[in-house]
């Protein structure tokens, strides 16, 4: 059974979205924010990434890095560019990207749902990552972002979130950003519409964090400072939830997450070729770039050629949802044995390239000379995602790269 409930939303209206919905703190670096932030006093990236108001170095964990953030936060909520619905709404989160619609309902989860696995991880955290958004959103009183969840699509959920975009009444904003992706946001505010959302969502088994483990693990961690501090803690307190968009599974995007290697591990490019097609069918495709088309397929970018790899059966089990993973075998018999990369996570010889960015950008790198080897991934699946999780396993880091990204600045969630 998943708790999932309505909220006082703050949003922008149909005028200002355009200025103050940002892309998330997490995917972009603070001078291509202090970038994007130009000419826009009202962007929520002085919120998100409130380090560019400061001068440039500051360390992201400075005290005044939060205080900035929540002075700025107050600030849009005071000058009414973020307005507070009067009542508890659930919200649809439309976006529409290449011609693709996902409906996201926005609510907010139960922290201690998440303690007790019923919001489920298949991704660990970082400390200090998780710590920096615990501050973030205790400084600010509010959670900043949006938890991305993804359930086992429901057709009842999926008829009342199609009756409720169809009415053009219901939008709040319609905005396309630069990226040529448009964002709208829905409001439901129907009380009959409301219980039924929630009672759905209760007959959902579990939840799954598809993108945002560490804002989902700062709310969590929130409502625990919160509750020790409350003598009068009751358990329904709105600290105790936290914002989330959940989708249905079968509407969700997850591209190819690439990986690029610097150097060879002192192996001639003919030696690490002979050493890869021992555990690798190798096809040379020349110039033609080769983007994998199935699972178990590799692209391969060396010396200005492109090789199509196909893992051999006997190198993974196809029984076990990590082992069989692309990333898993990539990891187990390139990666680790072959190039010395023994910890993706913390490796500097490593880096990786959402998909987003195409195959001609692993080319380039390799080519510029700063790279020696560039894999091409086949996209892990959301069946994959669920899989692992349902199985309380974790899978490797840099597994998946959902698009479109979620917009801060969306909705805010206060605490109090």
């Amino acid at each position: 059974m998943s708790t999932f409930k309505p909220f006082k939303g703050y949003h922008p209206d149909a005028k200002k979205a355009s200025e103050v919905i940002c892309l998330p703190y997490d995917v972009i670096n603070s001078d291509e924010a202090r970038e994007l932030a130009k000419g826009k006093p009202d962007s929520y990236l002085f919120v998100d990434k409130s380090e560019i108001e400061l001068e440039a170095g500051v360390s992201l964990y400075d005290q005044r890095v939060y205080d900035t953030a929540a002075k700025n936060l107050n600030r849009l909520i005071g000058d009414k560019i973020l307005m507070q619905d009067a009542k508890s709404c659930y919200y649809v989160y439309k976006q529409i990207m290449d011609g693709r619609v996902q409906y996201g309902l926005v609510g907010c989860a139960s922290a201690e749902e998440y303690w007790n696995d019923i919001i489920k991880k298949h991704e660990l955290t970082r400390k200090d990552k998780e710590d920096d958004r615990t501050k973030h959103v205790d400084v600010c009183n509010a959670n900043t972002g949006m938890v991305f969840l993804t359930y086992r699509a429901k057709d009842e959920i999926n008829k009342i979130v199609e009756a409720a975009v169809s009415s053009p009444a219901a939008i709040i904003f319609d905005v396309t950003t630069e990226d040529k992706v448009t964002h709208t946001l829905y409001k439901i505010d129907d009380e009959a519409v409301i219980k039924k959302i929630s009672e759905e969502f209760a007959k959902i088994g579990v939840l799954y964090i598809a993108d945002g483990h560490h804002r989902s693990a700062s709310g969590a961690r929130i409502a625990q400072i919160r509750k020790e501090k409350n003598a009068a803690h009751t358990g329904s307190e709105e600290y105790n939830f936290f914002m989330a968009a959940a989708f249905p599974h079968n509407q969700l995007y997850i591209m190819d997450y690439n990986r690029l290697v610097k150097d060879l591990n002192g192996h001639s490019e003919q030696e690490f070729l002979k050493a890869v097609k021992e555990k690798f069918e190798v096809t040379d495709r020349g110039a033609s770039d080769c983007k994998p088309s199935k699972m178990h397929t590799f692209g391969m970018y060396l010396g200005g050629r492109w090789y199509e790899l196909t893992a051999k059966s006997h190198i993974f089990d196809a029984t076990d949802v990590i082992d069989c993973l692309d990333v898993t075998i990539l990891q187990k018999n390139v990666l680790d044995p072959l190039l010395a990369i023994k910890d993706p996570r913390t490796d500097k010889r490593v880096d990786f390239v959402g998909g987003i960015r195409g195959m001609s950008e692993l080319k380039k790198a390799v080519d510029s000379g700063k790279f020696a080897v560039a894999f091409a991934m086949y996209p892990t699946t959301i069946e994959q995602l669920m899989d692992i999780a349902d199985a309380g396993r974790i899978m490797p880091p840099k597994s998946t790269w959902f698009e479109p990204k979620l917009r801060s600045g969306v909705l805010v969630h206060k605490l109090d």
